[in-house]
């Protein structure tokens, strides 16, 4: 387990990291900033990278620096990709250490190939995996199911999720999730999120996003969002801005050669 005053020193490496791979990208879209997801992979060989190297969060009086929050999606073949997620939080006011949460590791399957594979009508994937411990406190191991509908029209894009989790708490969960993008052949399109989340016997959730996404290229998209939440009556509201891109892996495709 990383001791505290180590894990600030790891994360910011990790964002030089991330943001300097930037430099042999190949064509990437934004699933960052939302909460939920799209029915669409990664291609195969390719590995793509959502980097938040840094973002706030406010709550109860109290102010969170969120950095980096990273999500590595790993493309597989026959329409799979394996995804390893996690963020750091450091809490600003008052100050306090940094605990890496919401580690998780899934995989993720495109069932119906549509308008996001360039086909006619709706896409539909799966996707599930294990919720891993935080890097402080007493959690355990949970687990996750989602299904997740898109459709794209020249018009926009239409996003809808529903997962159901056993959290690391072991409470169950609930999360419906819709998400609505610009035209895609925007250079800079709008984007909007809403969703629900009930851990029963815990929490509740109402959360709305607004926010911009900025294809720079066919290679590199950046996003900046104000999320505003009520969990349990009181507000929760949350600056965030990062960037998305992918990298295609050697070994993959020296594999592939031979």
């Amino acid at each position: 387990m990383l001791g505290n005053e180590a894990l600030p020193i790891r994360c910011a490496v990790a964002s030089l990291v991330f943001v300097g791979a930037a430099t042999c990208l190949a064509p990437a879209f934004a699933y960052r900033p939302f909460d939920g997801t799209d029915a669409a992979v990664a291609d195969p060989g390719e590995l793509e990278v959502e980097l938040q190297p840094a973002g706030v969060l406010g709550e109860q009086g109290t102010r969170t620096l969120i950095a980096p929050w990273t999500v590595l999606n790993f493309g597989l073949e026959g329409g799979w990709e394996a995804v390893f997620e996690g963020r750091g939080e450091t809490p600003l006011g008052p100050s306090g250490p940094t605990e890496l949460i919401d580690a998780a590791a899934s995989l993720k399957h495109v069932l119906v190939p549509g308008s996001l594979q360039d086909k006619t009508g709706p896409s539909v994937a799966t996707e599930f995996g294990v919720l891993l411990p935080d890097s402080t406190g007493n959690s355990g191991v949970g687990a996750s199911w989602a299904g997740i509908v898109s459709q794209r029209w020249d018009w926009g894009t239409v996003h809808f999720n529903v997962e159901t989790a056993l959290t690391r708490d072991h409470h169950a969960d609930a999360f419906v999730d819709t998400i609505i993008e610009g035209p895609s052949k925007w250079k800079v399109r709008p984007v909007a999120e809403v969703f629900y989340e009930k851990e029963f016997g815990l929490e509740e959730t109402v959360s709305g996003l607004v926010g911009l996404i900025w294809q720079a290229s066919d290679k590199l998209a950046f996003d900046v969002a104000y999320r505003h939440a009520v969990t349990n009556g009181h507000p929760v509201n949350e600056i965030r801005a990062g960037l998305t891109f992918a990298v295609p892996l050697r070994f993959f495709e020296s594999a592939h050669v031979k």
